[in-house]
């Protein structure tokens, strides 16, 4: 958390209070969360620059920005973003913070400290390796089928991975396998023509789903107001263990894979 549609949610709600903004100057209380310079180095280069587009790639908001730099910010697992009056009350775990130039600010709330802050002249440097857009037009089967070629991990971790396809996390790639019909242990290289052409179908569903839900309210995840999002509402597997499947009624199972909790239906996804 936050994946794809958490993260599409925030731009969606980051436009309308930055776009046209100057950046005036950064305060920043934990240095490592600046990933490519120091907090000194970030405030020289970025200071004066206009936010001209607020965008997404995969999990990574970016900022296109006047002077040709792209500000790029992984919110990781408890990340948060807010615009708020800069005369607000500071919220425990702001880490970093960006000073506008009509009085408010953009804060950067990191309860564990995960989340990362870029600035750089080419967006590549940290987006180069990411794998396809699973909602863009241009994320077609035959796309997909590409990506298998070579792959023989278990499902479930190869749709973690996000040099095979970007943005999708834990929630949705348990429910993604789940509409596909697929057992998260299923080696990649198994797989049909029919079930890659189901997971096509499966991975646009839910991430659109989460997407026009606002996103998954689950742990920590809200929205930049504050507001929860309602994807949690609508998940089919994830976190419902030994509850009944919505399909056959078989309870829910949950394994560990790779780490991570992992959570389908023993009878519609069969190994």
């Amino acid at each position: 958390m936050p994946e794809l549609p958490e993260v599409e949610t925030t731009v969606r709600a980051l436009r309308r209070p930055l776009l046209g903004r100057t950046f005036t100057g950064v305060r920043n209380y934990w240095p490592r969360q600046i990933a490519t310079a120091s907090p000194e180095a970030l405030q020289e280069r970025i200071v004066g620059q206009q936010i001209e587009t607020v965008d997404r790639r995969g999990k990574y908001l970016l900022f296109h920005l006047s002077g040709g730099d792209t500000l790029i910010i992984h919110l990781r697992m408890t990340g948060h973003l807010s615009v708020v009056d800069r005369e607000a009350p500071l919220a425990s775990h702001t880490h970093t913070i960006f000073s506008l130039d009509d009085s408010r600010e953009l804060r950067f709330r990191n309860v564990r400290k995960f989340g990362r802050v870029y600035l750089v002249a080419d967006p590549d440097e940290v987006l180069g390796k990411l794998g396809p857009e699973p909602l863009a037009p241009g994320f077609t089967v035959e796309r997909l089928r590409e990506q298998f070629q070579g792959r023989s991990k278990q499902m479930k971790s190869l749709l973690l991975d996000q040099t095979f396809v970007a943005g999708i996390g834990n929630i949705y790639a348990d429910e993604a396998l789940f509409y596909a019909g697929i057992h998260p242990e299923r080696p990649a290289d198994t797989l049909t023509e029919a079930e890659i052409v189901a997971l096509h179908q499966a991975i646009r569903k839910v991430l659109q789903m989460g997407v026009e839900r606002e996103g998954a309210s689950i742990d920590r995840y809200v929205k930049p107001d504050g507001s929860r999002g309602s994807m949690q509402n609508a998940v089919a597997v994830y976190k419902r263990s030994e509850q009944p499947c919505y399909r056959c009624g078989t309870p829910i199972r949950r394994i560990i894979l790779g780490g991570r909790s992992t959570h389908f239906c023993p009878i519609c996804q069969q190994a």
